[in-house]
């Protein structure tokens, strides 16, 4: 292993050399104009050296952006400019029209690691654990700024650009001390497993209002920057125009943004759509900061919030973004960072007092400020101790800061190259001892159980829905379908698209009636609002009524990501007890889970009435664990106990067993699950054990004798030209007096 890493330097050197000899003849060919080819090698070894050293720190528990930042220091004059300076100005040569071209992609960096950063930032999060954030972040970043705005009135006129603007310079300063790195601190606490804790919560929670507050203070400063002395009507201009750019992002902008990706996904057909509206909001938002006086970071930054708050941002949008700014864009940033700071200037004895001083009043200020925040925050000091270490890093936050305040020409290059130095030294001090800090952090009995309902989700059905369809035509079945679908939705806060699939309301002049439709539309918004206390109301009710034929529409509205399709029709079953051709044809149009409603009894006559007398049949197969946790979403509203019934999967064809070989330990262990999964969301169970029987006579003579109004069922399709979900969906469904609910798999286990 040795030997193979040796070989790995050994060609990464000699690539490295001969990348410099061709870039040394590239360079003295064109040494009056902006070279393309240099610029070409510039990139591919910030990407090749910068991608190698953040491998090698994240195996040795630091950040790859320390790889990153580390490969600017290597390549530049602190290193390879200090060692081969005829080398180092051979490939970053110092001419300013060379310099432009890597610096205008860095520019455009960092609004992209703005974007993915607000994209990061989890607004429940915040609200869930606000109070303590808001004290922990306030003397988070009072403290520390009160020392770095001390020390920039201290600091020798050397080493500033403009003596004339020290008050500028000295909040820039406080500002950079006080701000945190939220990315640096979500990757080591999730690395440990924390993230869900309570106090890793807290610590995320607290570095996202830090980074908030940061970057709007920063965008006041730009401002103030800009005007070069402190005029009041431009400062209190910049103020307005921020709160009034924050305050219309966060109403009308927020639901702007879902309809746009919305729009993208469900109307583009060309490829990565969704992410070109999203860079396009990224640089409309960042150009609207800009002309009302404040720094383009802000609108990145806000832009990355609002859609990472899009509820139907899917996971491969998310990750194939992630993917293309971590894998060009930071690696250029933070290693052309790194290449504007110089570290051979602290071999002067005196800035190295100075940046000492510098890293030591950064981290007691900040890990002070935070201690005494968690303390007022009500935290304990094991807990508060935990917290403080966290907030400590600045990582690639403070990067960018400093790069922000060397472009403005508030920072000299020396002082730039001791924030530098003092990012660098914070963040990797922060995960040996975040990790020693929360290694001690007992885990109680409460987070204990939310963290198990936690991980249960996130292999779970409903915990990871996005989106639903609804398709109903204006019958009362169709009603009762709205008000499941609504429940579901409400509980997850998923946006609903409601189409209309009668086959007489056909065409655009044509909508059938359109009150009953206009009552689907209400029991849905209804059933979202009584779904959770904690549901947002103000999901989105999409309604359409296509032209085409139910199936065809179905299949059209499959392509744009819909996780669970929701049938309510009229006439669900025909005379022959089978589904009717209808449900057939949007069946067969769609390949993701769907659940069929067939309304009974009480549900017909009031469709939207609260609460369900619920059974579930289980047989620990993948479909009944799919119907069990339907049953525990619609369980969780009603006051009545969820009624598991375990069924068996395999008939007894007359081989009878002896009493001596029959064991129930498998069933009841699945009970046991089943009963468990409930708890998690405080859902009262009452389990049945019938293994011996027929599963359709089971489930009947459990429906009489709990007197059941809805059963749900997860089922199987069964192979073949017509909707079939097997001789116990059947039975259920031709035999039953209560109202079921099918939950089957997607259409690609039909075969035509």
């Amino acid at each position: 292993m040795r030997w193979s890493r040796l070989q790995s330097l050994l060609w990464a050197g000699i690539a490295l050399l001969l990348m410099t000899i061709v870039a040394d003849a590239a360079a003295g060919e064109q040494a009056n104009r902006p070279s393309e080819f240099l610029l070409l090698v510039q990139i591919a070894l910030l990407i090749a050296v910068g991608r190698g050293l953040g491998e090698v720190m994240q195996r040795i528990g630091q950040p790859s952006v320390m790889g990153e930042l580390l490969c600017g220091l290597l390549l530049g004059p602190s290193l390879l400019g200090w060692v081969w300076p005829e080398a180092q100005h051979a490939i970053f040569p110092p001419s300013p029209e060379q310099k432009a071209l890597l610096d205008g992609i860095a520019q455009f960096g960092i609004l992209l690691l703005l974007l993915l950063t607000g994209m990061e930032t989890d607004l429940r999060l915040v609200r869930k654990v606000g109070k303590a954030a808001i004290a922990i972040s306030v003397a988070g970043i009072v403290v520390p700024f009160g020392c770095g705005f001390a020390l920039g009135e201290l600091l020798p006129q050397a080493l500033l650009p403009h003596p004339e603007a020290r008050l500028v310079a000295s909040l820039f300063l406080g500002t950079a001390l006080s701000i945190s790195s939220v990315k640096i601190v979500a990757v080591i606490v999730r690395e440990m497993n924390f993230m869900r804790r309570n106090v890793g919560q807290i610590i995320v929670a607290s570095a996202i209002i830090d980074d908030t507050i940061g970057w709007i203070i920063i965008a006041m400063i730009f401002s103030l920057a800009a005007h070069g002395s402190l005029e009041m009507y431009a400062v209190g201009q910049a103020l307005l125009g921020t709160f009034a750019f924050l305050a219309i992002s966060f109403t009308i902008g927020q639901r702007l943004v879902f309809r746009l990706i919305r729009w993208a996904n469900d109307h583009l057909v060309s490829s990565a759509a969704v992410i070109t509206v999203i860079l396009l909001l990224m640089s409309v938002m960042a150009m609207i900061t800009h002309l009302i006086g404040v720094h383009t970071v802000l609108g990145a930054f806000v832009a990355g919030v609002l859609v990472g708050q899009s509820p139907i941002l899917t996971r491969q949008i998310d990750e194939r973004l992630r993917g293309l700014i971590s894998s060009l864009f930071m690696p250029v940033f933070f290693g052309l960072a790194g290449l504007s700071a110089d570290l051979t200037v602290l071999k002067d004895p005196t800035l190295l007092m100075l940046t000492a001083v510098l890293v030591l009043i950064a981290s007691i200020g900040k890990f002070g400020g935070a201690f005494a925040g968690g303390t007022m925050g009500g935290l304990t000091r094991r807990e508060s101790y935990a917290l403080a270490s966290g907030m400590n890093a600045r990582g690639s936050t403070e990067v960018i800061v400093a790069t922000i305040g060397l472009s403005m020409g508030v920072l000299s290059q020396n002082l730039f190259s001791m924030i530098i130095t003092m990012a660098i030294l914070t963040t990797m001090a922060m995960p040996p001892m975040l990790r020693a800090a929360l290694a001690r952090l007992p885990l109680d009995e409460d987070e204990k159980e939310r963290l198990e309902r936690e991980e249960f989700e996130q292999s779970g059905f409903v915990a990871n829905l996005e989106r639903l369809l609804l398709a109903a035509d204006e019958s009362l079945n169709a009603r009762f379908a709205s008000h499941i679908a609504g429940l579901l939705a409400g509980w997850r806060g998923l946006p609903i698209t409601v189409l209309h699939v009668d086959p007489k309301a056909q065409g655009p002049d044509e909508h059938g009636d359109a009150d009953s439709l206009e009552m689907v539309v209400e029991n849905a918004a209804k059933s979202i609002a009584e779904a959770d206390e904690d549901s947002p109301r103000n999901i989105e009710i999409t309604t359409r009524v296509p032209k085409e034929t139910p199936g065809q529409a179905i299949e059209d509205e499959a392509k744009k990501g819909f996780d669970l399709l929701v049938v309510g029709m009229d006439q669900t079953l025909d005379a022959k007890g089978g589904f009717n051709r209808r449900i057939e044809d949007i069946g067969a149009g769609f390949r993701s889970p769907m659940a069929i409603v067939v309304a009974r009894g009480p549900h017909l006559e009031r469709p939207a009435a609260p609460g369900f007398k619920i059974l579930v049949p289980v047989s620990g197969s993948a479909v009944s664990r799919r119907g069990a946790e339907v049953a525990i979403a619609l369980a969780h509203l009603s006051p009545d106990p969820l009624r598991v019934v375990y069924v068996s999967t395999t008939r007894d064809k007359g081989s009878r067993r002896s009493s001596a070989s029959i064991s129930l330990g498998r069933e009841e262990a699945i009970l046991k699950d089943t009963t468990a999964a409930a708890a998690r969301y405080d859902v009262d169970v009452r389990t049945v054990l019938r293994a011996h029987t027929a599963p359709e006579q089971a489930i009947l003579q459990e429906i009489r004798s709990s007197k059941a109004d809805l059963v749900v069922l997860g089922v199987d399709r069964i192979a073949g030209k017509k909707l079939d979900f097997g001789s116990v969906a059947h039975a259920v469904l031709s035999k039953s007096d209560a109202s079921v609910l099918l939950i089957a798999d997607g259409a690609a286990a039909r075969k035509s």
